[in-house]
């Protein structure tokens, strides 16, 4: 019964929500938190051109501030772009004695064509993106547990290019006030290189992360 009510008092409420109409010209910019979530999936490692059976690497995931924003060219398409402070992952090994690898930082700005196909006033307003993705990876850092089976050290990760795509909605609070949710599903490929004195490391990644974004956004 009290479910019932709720429901019924929600349904109720829906009139109230108000119009939100997106145009040419628009400029609507969101921010939120961003997690980015690894399917990561890897070649075996190879040391000294070996490979190193059974063995892989994986990439665990990170939160950070999220920046989109949406420039509007008609009513129903717009420009979008994905950015975000430095995500940080610890790079974690299976099969060759050592846990922990590496940590690295990277930035994924992304740019989308994206399609809203509620066209008018909607106080709801789904959208979706195909685009891509650029991925800068820096600050990369060996862990103390692989400096200390290899010896010190260094770390280098391919930057990548890649396809993107995009889904997400936004909610009208009034006529400028938004709330919204979105979610992203990055082709992210890199190859990591380890320098060290017991020799050369190297490995295969595929990262592709589904980025997911929960924020606030204000329509210009």
């Amino acid at each position: 019964m009290k479910r019932s009510i709720l429901v019924a008092a929600l349904l109720s409420a829906l009139p109230m929500v108000p119009a939100n109409a997106y145009k040419a010209g628009d400029l609507i910019l969101r921010a939120g938190a961003a997690n980015a979530n690894p399917d990561a999936s890897s070649s075996e490692v190879r040391v000294a051109g070996a490979n190193v059976s059974g063995s892989s690497v994986d990439v665990d995931d990170n939160t950070q501030l999220g920046l989109t924003g949406t420039y509007m060219f008609s009513d129903v398409l717009g420009i979008g772009l994905l950015a975000a402070t430095p995500f940080k992952h610890d790079v974690s090994a299976k099969g060759i004695g050592i846990n922990k690898v590496a940590t690295v930082e990277h930035l994924p700005p992304t740019l989308t064509l994206q399609y809203f196909p509620r066209a008018g006033d909607a106080a709801v307003q789904p959208y979706f993106g195909l685009g891509v993705n650029y991925t800068r990876f820096f600050s990369e850092q060996t862990s103390d547990e692989l400096n200390a089976a290899l010896g010190d050290s260094d770390i280098s990760l391919d930057d990548s290019f890649g396809l993107a795509l995009e889904a997400g909605v936004d909610v009208a609070f009034n006529q400028n006030w938004i709330l919204n949710a979105a979610v992203w599903r990055l082709d992210l490929d890199t190859d990591a290189t380890i320098n060290s004195p017991a020799g050369q490391v190297t490995v295969d990644v595929t990262v592709d992360p589904w980025v997911y974004m929960l924020g606030l956004g204000y329509k210009f």
